[in-house]
């Protein structure tokens, strides 16, 4: 193994309560809904593509409203986590650190043009991480991006660290292990690895 690729939401924090806080806020301002997003909410929806989660949380509002109000509520996130960085799981930066003195580290994520930036600046973390993408900037699903990232930085044997089924399937489809982070927000059946901290990662490799 060479490298690791690693998801965001439900792998290196856990931006739910403060995403939640400022999706309301959108939603009361911009609709009429009489409608409270919760951390529990965003835990069952952060993975998956935006227009899907737009769908899903605004169904009776044009396809364009939709992406409008997710828009909105994208950015009204991003203000909020770099005004207070959203909590990190235990002892992340120290395991970063240990593992990018021996492999070169990624990240991959279902998010909006800008999410993995305001995480990198938020967390101080950037320095461990050799580059990122995600849908917002390439308009393509995880497995792309993930084909892409090994393509643009010519890995080799690279692993793929994730808390959701919707990424080991995104692992499969690109043809690498999946490491399945069970602390997350999701479930995996049968991925090649379990970790119950990102500490573990450390005994894996």
């Amino acid at each position: 193994m060479d490298s690791i690729i690693f998801d965001v939401d439900g792998t290196l924090w856990d931006s739910t309560g403060i995403c939640a806080d400022a999706w309301n806020t959108v939603i009361q301002r911009e609709t009429d809904l009489n409608l409270i997003i919760t951390k529990e909410t965003l835990k069952g929806l952060f993975g998956q593509l935006l227009p899907d989660i737009a769908k899903k949380i605004f169904p009776n509002y044009s396809t364009q409203q939709q992406l409008d109000l997710i828009d909105q509520c994208c950015q009204e996130e991003h203000r909020a986590l770099l005004e207070c960085c959203a909590p990190l799981y235990p002892e992340l930066e120290e395991t970063l650190q240990t593992l990018s003195e021996k492999y070169r580290l990624f990240i991959v994520s279902n998010c909006q043009a800008g999410y993995i930036e305001v995480f990198l600046q938020s967390s101080g973390l950037g320095k461990y991480f050799e580059g990122h993408l995600c849908p917002g900037d390439t308009g393509n699903a995880k497995a792309d991006n993930i084909l892409q990232i090994i393509r643009d930085y010519h890995l080799i044997s690279p692993v793929y660290v994730g808390d959701t089924a919707g990424d080991q399937q995104a692992s499969k489809t690109a043809g690498i292990p999946f490491v399945f982070a069970s602390y997350g927000f999701g479930s995996a059946t049968t991925p090649d690895y379990t970790i119950k901290s990102p500490k573990e990662l450390l005994k894996i490799f």
